[in-house]
């Protein structure tokens, strides 16, 4: 599956620290160039300790710099006028960290940092290192005066006793977020996402095909842009904040506790929330008894959003019969964005869609990646500024 390419036409120096997570920079180098950018392989001489330079090279499809020559490579694309968009420093050990902190350059990676900090291009660390080194009062002071200077970090993660480089994926959306035109910026994104279970008996639930690929998506191309982004679902997703629910109802109080909360400038509708629920069964259910199951209507989260915030709403609609009603729902002044698609489309990596606004109708098809890109693209130029 072809990916958006979000970093079409950047340029990323990846500069790699004596950590053992370094064997894990030839992923995220092809990682950073499945979307599209460029990058430039920078390592210290305790990195080439534990990583072959020629193994980055050969990921990056360029030439590791191991030292400054006479071509001054860490002004070159990390000076004032130098051609990095971003300097990527994965994994970062204590020792680096320290050195940063202090101004000092002793190696080719802190002669990087110490360049790119002065020239303010941005700068994203990743450390990786032993727990008890990562609750060092040093290392925790240090962390603390670079994000004072603007630097950002992707936490590690903090598993058996190690401060873990953190998981590619994240490390990727956190460099887009770093690069791209933020557009969402300030604003607070709040989406409902995939399927609700309602339990029948004590063993069996009554859900929908919903795969909440659709969600994560616009989740996720929000915080690139720059957002506040809270999922209410049932999933995990990287870098937002993540409500766990299970039933329709259990969503329902999520949401209005939101935007009772932190509030929400945008509500996206992409859940299948239940319609119904069953009355539920106590115990288990026989196998091969005849069972009626009574269905309780639920009450419409989205009706209830739309006439109690003042956010903007994104919703969704199953079939293209509800083309017209969604039109009407934009008339009222309820709804800001419908997105009308088949039932086919619930569960799959892709689909078509009709987007509808204030304006004419939009047809968008491809993979759900493309379609959230499309989505958030339209929002901006066409809503936002309403």
């Amino acid at each position: 599956m072809t990916l958006v390419q979000t970093l079409a036409g950047k340029q990323i120096v990846i500069a790699v620290t004596g950590s053992i997570a370094a064997v894990e920079t030839i992923k995220l180098i092809h990682a950073l160039r499945r979307r599209g950018a460029t990058v430039q392989p920078v390592m210290s001489a305790a990195a080439a300790g534990i990583i072959h330079p020629d193994a980055l090279t050969y990921a990056s499809g360029r030439e590791t710099i191991q030292r400054i020559s006479g071509m001054v490579e860490h002004v070159q694309y990390c000076g004032d006028e130098g051609t990095a968009d971003l300097l990527l420093i994965a994994p970062c050990t204590a020792n680096t960290l320290g050195k940063i902190a202090a101004g000092i350059d002793d190696t080719t990676v802190t002669t990087f940092a110490t360049t790119a900090i002065g020239s303010k291009k941005p700068v994203l660390i990743v450390p990786a290192m032993h727990h008890s080194m990562y609750r060092h009062s040093a290392v925790v002071e240090n962390i603390a005066r670079l994000l004072v200077w603007g630097l950002g970090f992707a936490e590690p993660r903090l598993e058996e006793g190690k401060a873990k480089i953190a998981d590619t994926e994240e490390i990727v959306l956190r460099c887009e977020r770093a690069i791209l035109p933020q557009a969402l910026k300030g604003l607070r994104v709040l989406i409902t996402s995939g399927p609700c279970r309602e339990p029948v008996d004590d063993v069996r639930v009554l859900t929908t095909r919903s795969s909440g690929r659709m969600g994560r998506a616009l989740a996720l191309q929000a915080y690139r842009l720059g957002a506040d982004v809270t999922v209410v679902h049932r999933d995990t997703f990287p870098c937002v904040n993540n409500v766990h629910i299970e039933t329709a109802g259990e969503m329902r109080t999520a949401v209005h506790d939101c935007f009772s909360g932190t509030g929400a400038d945008i509500y996206i509708s992409a859940a299948a929330i239940s319609d119904f629920a069953p009355r539920t069964i106590e115990g288990k259910i026989p196998s091969g008894k005849k069972t009626h199951i009574d269905l309780e209507p639920l009450p419409k989260l989205l009706d209830e959003v739309a006439g109690k915030y003042s956010a903007k709403i994104i919703a969704f609609k199953l079939g293209r019969d509800q083309v017209q009603k969604a039109r009407d729902m934009i008339a009222q002044g309820k709804i800001a964005m419908m997105l009308v698609n088949e039932p086919e489309t619930m569960g799959s990596g892709e689909g078509e869609y009709t987007l509808l606004t204030q304006g004419d109708a939009v047809t968008l098809g491809g993979t759900k990646d493309e379609i959230a890109d499309a989505v958030w693209k339209n929002y901006c130029t066409t809503i936002r500024s309403l």
